[in-house]
């Protein structure tokens, strides 16, 4: 394993990196090539210093150890085979596949992108490393003109590693068996999935190219207005034009003189969340041209945005200045087979089924999703919490705050023009009861704040207020709770009581809004109790209806801004004696079919739909759930 290491080390010396992460889009001035498919997989690192196309298949002939299968991309590759070495893999795999670039691109930049590898990867084109990458579920890429053949067959080759250690994100720990195996092991409770699990690209730009594009929007009345910076890498002379683009296709305002200014647009489509308006998730085109002497355009990207204006006091969360109540869920990038591999059918479904349901919000919990993921959530107008892979962060170093800082880097970068985003998240149930953490978690937030202040900061935590030391440097204030589940099993009857003392003494501490981010019960499906008794359906309605209890008494303090149950769907976990096939804490199965819990949930968060934004109720819910005084609505 050292030795894999040592490579990556090596690798990171060859890199060459665009500082912009752009989602690649063809236009008049880039081409696209998709490099997903069936790649060429093997548990072993055919270690050859000079690294020539073919190698895995040369290594499969001439060495009886090495194994090649076929292995689709995007895709985590644990589940897919039925080899449990495969599943329990630690350390290297590799990929490999073979590929022809057109003729026409040559004289242009070309760039290799990854949405993301788990955990960390190496990469040669040719035989030469040329990217090199730590951190999943982010994107990376680069240049990589110099090393191709064009009109002639290239080949790729991906080392991928998912070790994690004390300072990676997230943290984890290697443990050496009886049996002489090697064993990774995490704190943290969902599967730790590797490989290349989202798209791989190869697309070319001019020499002269749009690197980066910064948005943040403002309304003032009826006009909506868009600071905008614009990156341009590249030796050519050119002058630039900027143009706002509707949902209609017309052009609503222009710039021609800066790339780095404001732009205003009258009579401006706000974004806004699904149920909160009833034309949600609006979203405009900022066309961004370059042109030669000659008016000629040298490079052109849109980028999608939407107008919308966040603001934050000390009891309230507001959008375009009405306030936001969460109705939410925390979820995962799980699913039978693949893992957390990107696959837009389930999607798809997911985004049915959260539309179904009446929430507004989720939670990346615990990393950063799939850009064409975020891609919906934009367009559907669903709000994201948006959080980075430090998930039960512990052993503070300062090799762990670099590595912290460095995804929160990345993670903003990507997402910092999304609308749907309106919150980040620096972390999952840390440590935060450690005294150490109050100067980490001041670095840290210090940190996102200096890369964007237009977003209140989170930390969600597991502690109690009293035993925290990261609340004095956020925004607001997010707590889990599980009363009646890890502890005092089946006793309902204390949860009103400590969810409500728990969250008043966060806000009576700091003085900041709250928002509880979990909350849940493992829940067989199919199994039924009456009266009823843990991990039964009715269960886990039981227990929902005593925290709907509590969320409405908090409702009435002014300061308690939502609601996220733990989870949207079942999902895979470590093997432990918890738990049976993966956490069951789902109002959906892994399947994505319902329990009776999201039913139960749907009149919840449709009821408050209605109540708090007059969203009209869907012909087939006959019943409203909420524990409200008639007051209520007139006090928000």
């Amino acid at each position: 394993m050292k030795k894999l290491l040592l490579l990556c080390t090596f690798a990171v010396l060859h890199l060459q990196t665009n500082s912009g992460i752009l989602y690649p889009k063809v236009s008049s001035t880039r081409e696209l090539l998709s490099l997903d498919g069936l790649w060429r997989f093997s548990l072993v690192q055919y270690n050859d210093s000079n690294w020539t196309a073919y190698s895995l298949i040369k290594a499969s002939k001439t060495d009886n150890d090495v194994d090649v299968e076929l292995m689709p991309v995007p895709a985590s590759y644990n589940d897919i085979s039925t080899n449990p070495k495969v599943r329990d893999h630690v350390g290297n795999v590799t990929y490999e596949r073979n590929f022809i670039v057109p003729g026409t691109w040559e004289g242009k930049r070309v760039w290799l992108r990854f949405g993301s590898v788990c955990y960390s990867a190496v990469v040669y084109v040719n035989g030469e490393p040329v990217l090199s990458h730590e951190i999943g579920h982010l994107p990376f890429g680069g240049e990589i003109s110099s090393f191709l053949n064009f009109d002639e067959e290239n080949n790729i080759t991906v080392f991928v590693n998912n070790i994690l250690t004390n300072t990676t994100v997230p943290q984890g720990d290697l443990a050496e068996l009886v049996s002489g195996r090697v064993k990774q092991e995490y704190p943290f409770d969902f599967f730790n999935y590797a490989g290349i699990d989202r798209p791989v690209f190869l697309y070319t730009t001019p020499s002269t190219y749009i690197d980066d594009i910064t948005l943040n929007t403002t309304i003032d009345g009826t006009t909506g207005i868009v600071n905008f910076q614009v990156a341009v890498e590249g030796n050519s002379s050119y002058t630039s034009r900027i143009t706002i683009i509707d949902q209609e296709g017309r052009g609503v305002a222009t710039n021609e003189k800066t790339l780095n200014g404001k732009i205003a647009i009258p009579d401006v489509n706000l974004w806004w969340p699904y149920l909160m308006h009833d034309n949600p998730g609006y979203q405009y085109k900022f066309r961004v041209e370059l042109l030669d002497d000659s008016s000629k355009v040298i490079d052109k990207y849109d980028q999608l945005f939407g107008v919308r204006e966040l603001s934050w006091d000390n009891t309230t969360f507001k959008i375009n200045g009405k306030n936001i109540y969460i109705r939410g869920f925390g979820r995962h990038e799980d699913s039978d087979i693949r893992g957390k591999g990107l696959d837009l059918p389930l999607v798809i479904r997911d985004y049915n089924l959260i539309k179904w349901i009446g929430a507004n919000c989720y939670r990346t919990s615990h990393y950063p999703y799939a850009e064409e993921i975020m891609d919906l959530a934009d367009s559907e107008g669903i709000m994201i919490i948006d959080e980075v892979p430090a998930v039960d962060t512990n052993y503070f170093s300062d090799g762990l705050l670099e590595n912290h800082k460095t995804s929160l880097t990345e993670l903003v970068r990507r997402d910092k023009n999304r609308p749907s985003v309106i919150m980040w998240s620096a972390a999952n149930e840390p440590s935060t009861a450690q005294p150490s953490a109050s100067d980490y978690y001041k670095d840290v937030i210090t940190h996102a704040k200096s890369l964007d202040q237009t977003r209140p900061v989170t930390v969600v935590n597991n502690v109690e207020a009293e035993d925290d030391y990261s609340g004095e440097f956020l925004d607001i204030l997010s707590m889990n709770r599980y009363d009646a589940w890890y502890d005092h099993g089946g006793d309902f009857d204390i949860v009103l009581p400590k969810i409500v003392a728990g969250a008043q003494a966060w806000h009576e501490r700091h003085n900041k809004p709250v928002l509880v981010t979990e909350y849940g019960a493992d829940t067989l499906e199919g199994y039924h109790s009456l009266p009823a008794f843990i991990w039964s359906e009715e269960y886990q309605n039981e227990y929902m209806s005593a925290y709907f209890q509590a969320f409405d008494k908090l409702r009435k303090e002014g300061w308690f801004i939502g609601e996220m149950i733990w989870n949207f769907a079942d999902f895979k976990t470590s093997q432990t004696y918890m738990r049976v096939g993966g956490n069951k804490k789902g109002l959906f199965t892994r399947q994505r079919q319902p329990k009776a819990s999201a039913h139960f949930m749907r009149k919840r968060y449709w009821t408050l739909a209605n109540l708090l934004d007059n969203a009209t109720l869907p012909e087939d819910l006959s019943e409203r759930f909420v524990y409200e005084d008639p007051e209520i609505k007139d006090e928000l």
